[in-house]
């Protein structure tokens, strides 16, 4: 009976792993931070603050680079670039366009599981 019990528990155990796996990145803390200097970034660009988008895109950027050493995910990569775009539009001062971008990382880095 205690083998039996034991074996079920391990079983039960690695499916839980399996299934939850997944999950862990969305508790990644850098892709919350990534999602939170992203959404700051939508927030300014609204406003037209185009070098406030670059400065809080860039943050998110970093994060979501740091993430990218834990997490494998065409999300977190389309964010990444979508970052990128941000910053280089925000940098020739085109908050609007910076602003798409931004709001376009917002939506793939939230899709991050």
């Amino acid at each position: 009976m205690g083998k039996k019990f034991f074996l079920a528990a391990l079983v039960m155990s690695a499916v839980f792993v399996l299934v939850a796996a997944p999950a862990f990145a969305d508790g990644n803390k850098h892709v919350h931070e990534a999602i939170a200097h992203a959404e700051e970034a939508v927030k300014h660009g609204g406003m037209g603050h185009a070098d406030a988008v670059v400065g809080h895109a860039q943050e998110a950027l970093s994060h979501a680079e740091m993430a990218q050493k834990d997490v494998k995910n065409s999300h977190l990569d389309e964010g990444v670039g979508e970052l990128k775009e941000a910053i280089a539009h925000g940098n020739q001062g085109h908050a609007e366009v910076a602003t798409k971008h931004a709001k376009s990382a917002v939506m793939h880095l939230k899709e991050v599981h």
